[in-house]
C-alpha cells in the first residue's frame, strides 16, 4: 500500500536531513548539479500537488459528497498559495537544483494521489462528520496553521523591503518565540488534516512533514545563531519553549 511507502520516505527523509542540508534557498551551494530559477522550480513541483489532486479526486465517486469537497477546497487553499502566489513573491534571481525540484515533484506525486484517492474513493463521510469533534478541530487547526504559514512569509518579505537583501533577524508575532513560524504553520496545517480527514493518508502526509520541515527548521536556527551573534536567546526553533 503506497501509504506505508510515504511512512517509510518519512524516516528515510528524517534520518538524511540531520546529516544533509538540503542544497536550495539560503542552503544552495556548489555539487548538486543544474540549477533553474527558483520561481519555476517552486511553481511547477508544488503545482503537481494542486492539479493532480483535482484529476484523482474528480474521478472518484464521492467526488460530489459535501464533506469531500469541502476537504477538496482545504487541500486546494494550501496549494494555490503554494503554487500559484508564494513563486511570484520570491525575489528574482534565486536558483535552486534540479534534482531538488525532481524529488519534490516524485514525492508530491505520491502524496496528492494517496491522498485525493482516500478522498475520493476510499473515504466515507456522511454529512454529520461535519460536526465530529475531529472534523471541527481538524479545520480549526489547518485553517490556523495556513494562516501563521502566509503570515510568516510576508513578514519575511516585508522585512527584507525595509531593511534591504540578504538576511535580517525578524521580530514579533509568532517569530518571538519560534526561528520558523512559517514551518511551524505547515505542520499544525497538516496535523490538523489528519484529523479532520481521520485517515492512515492524512496521517503519512502529516508524519512527513515532520520529518521534512523538523530538521529545516533546525538547521535555520542554527544558521542564525552564527549568522547573528545577537539572536534572541530565548527563541526556539520550531516549538514554543520546546525546540
Amino acid at each position: 500500500m503506497l501509504v506505508f511507502l510515504e511512512f517509510a520516505l518519512a524516516v528515510v527523509t528524517f534520518g538524511a536531513l540531520r546529516f544533509i542540508t538540503a542544497p536550495y534557498g539560503r542552503y544552495l551551494r556548489e555539487g548538486w548539479g543544474v540549477t533553474v530559477p527558483a520561481r519555476a522550480g517552486w511553481l511547477v513541483m508544488e503545482s503537481v500537488s494542486s492539479l493532480l489532486f483535482v484529476v484523482v479526486f474528480w474521478f472518484g465517486p464521492r467526488r460530489t459528497d459535501l464533506v469531500a469537497l469541502l476537504l477538496f477546497a482545504m487541500w486546494q487553499s494550501h496549494y494555490l498559495y503554494r503554487a500559484f502566489v508564494y513563486p511570484f513573491l520570491l525575489r528574482g534571481g534565486r536558483r535552486m537544483p534540479v534534482v531538488v525540484v525532481l524529488l519534490a515533484i516524485a514525492f508530491n506525486v505520491l502524496n496528492a494521489s494517496i491522498n485525493a484517492y482516500w478522498i475520493g474513493t476510499l473515504g466515507q463521510y456522511p454529512v454529520g462528520w461535519l460536526a465530529d469533534p475531529r472534523f471541527l478541530i481538524g479545520v480549526a487547526l489547518f485553517a490556523s496553521g495556513l494562516t501563521l504559514h502566509v503570515w510568516a512569509d510576508r513578514k519575511l518579505r516585508r522585512l527584507r523591503a525595509s531593511a534591504g537583501d540578504g538576511y535580517h533577524i525578524p521580530y514579533g508575532g509568532a517569530y518571538r518565540w519560534v526561528s520558523c513560524p512559517n514551518y511551524l504553520g505547515e505542520i499544525v496545517e497538516w496535523t490538523g488534516w489528519a484529523l479532520a480527514t481521520w485517515s492512515p493518508a492524512g496521517l503519512a502526509f502529516m508524519v512527513y512533514t515532520v520529518a521534512n520541515l523538523a530538521p529545516r527548521a533546525m538547521d535555520h536556527h542554527a544558521w542564525y545563531h552564527q549568522q547573528f551573534p545577537g539572536y534572541p536567546a530565548k527563541r526556539r526553533a520550531l516549538i514554543p519553549y520546546v525546540i
